[in-house]
């Protein structure tokens, strides 16, 4: 059989960027389940702009927190690969 050739590129393969994307929203949405709480637990009254600042920064911080993350995993998938195209190549160091 003959083995199709991939052409070279940097990005990783569609799955691992579809992965990063959903688990960058779920942790958004779970910053959100937390900020909220943590503001619904101590304000009383007229809560409506602290619980909505509290979603709004728990989303953005956790969903930061899971780019940096998905980045970085990315990026060690990348060099792994690199690694085992050059030994599959013959061209890894002793």
């Amino acid at each position: 059989m003959e083995e199709i050739a991939r052409p070279l590129s940097a990005l990783p393969p569609v799955g691992v960027r579809v992965g990063a994307f959903i688990a960058i929203c779920l942790s958004g949405l779970a910053g959100a389940l937390i900020g909220y709480s943590l503001i619904a637990l101590q304000c009383d009254g007229h809560c409506g702009l602290p619980l909505g600042l509290g979603i709004a920064i728990g989303a953005v911080v956790a969903a930061g927190g899971m780019a940096v993350v998905a980045v970085l995993v990315m990026r060690a998938l990348g060099e792994w690969r690199e690694v085992t195209d050059r030994s599959d190549a013959g061209h890894a160091p002793l």
